[in-house]
């Protein structure tokens, strides 16, 4: 028996006053699937082409590396050395840290939970960002290009300060400003900027190459994705179900 027999005998099962019930039933459950499938279709096209982009960026990167340094190098001057050293100097994790507090303090104290909950997300984004580049900073000891002369992988001179993979500022400025952008796009976007630049100061001063700029780029996004996920929106879905599961008030 095909499927229309086996919904139809089914269908007789009910009384007969139930069966536009049924009917109706099996109406909201079939658009509810398709609606679901149609969600996760465009979560993995999403994701495909997120991972594609990164991919090709990071490989792009390496590629560059060297021609980049070299152009650095032709252009430097003084004044605009000393200005990226002040950038690359404010915008490190305290100057973040710093930030987000004083953020997080005024949207508690004006009550205002959304913000609160995205600001202390933007400060545990940035905080598992720094722990995970520090970690692969040192699992990849690669030196720093104005370093690189002086010093070789494994030296026993060489510390963790001369590592140059990945970027510990830009990596935390992505993951901080990331959560941002993910929850609140307008003003993420505008705040956008600010990580850029600090990247290409730490470029500029000859503290990092392109490619350690760009993967703590996506190791910062990364963070701010997984924490935005667990803290945003998790969270924000539980508060929903639990306000349209709550009884309506007496009329």
């Amino acid at each position: 028996m095909n499927s229309a027999g086996s919904y139809a005998t089914g269908l007789k099962a009910w009384p007969r006053g139930l069966r536009p019930l049924r009917c109706s039933l099996d109406s909201v459950w079939n658009d509810g699937y398709d609606k679901k499938l149609i969600v996760n279709r465009k979560k993995i096209y999403c994701w495909t082409i997120g991972i594609i982009t990164a991919a090709i960026a990071i490989a792009a990167a390496f590629y560059f590396d060297e021609p980049v340094w070299s152009l650095i190098r032709q252009h430097q001057n003084r004044g605009l050395y000393n200005f990226m050293r002040n950038v690359s100097r404010f915008g490190d994790w305290p100057s973040h840290i710093a930030l987000g507090l004083l953020l997080l303090g005024i949207a508690w104290i004006r009550r205002s939970r959304n913000w609160a909950r995205i600001f202390l997300a933007m400060l545990i984004a940035m905080a598992l960002a720094g722990v995970a580049g520090h970690v692969i900073k040192r699992a990849v000891p690669r030196a720093r290009p104005s370093v690189k002369s002086e010093l070789h992988w494994g030296g026993p001179r060489f510390s963790t300060k001369y590592h140059s993979f990945p970027s510990g500022h830009v990596g935390a400025s992505t993951a901080f400003f990331g959560v941002l952008l993910i929850a609140r796009r307008r003003v993420g976007l505008a705040c956008l900027p600010i990580p850029i630049l600090i990247g290409f100061s730490r470029m500029y001063i000859g503290a990092h190459y392109l490619s350690d700029v760009v993967c703590a780029a996506v190791l910062g996004f990364l963070c701010a994705l997984v924490v935005a996920y667990f803290l945003l929106l998790q969270i924000g879905d539980r508060q929903s179900e639990i306000k349209n599961a709550r009884p309506p008030a007496p009329g």
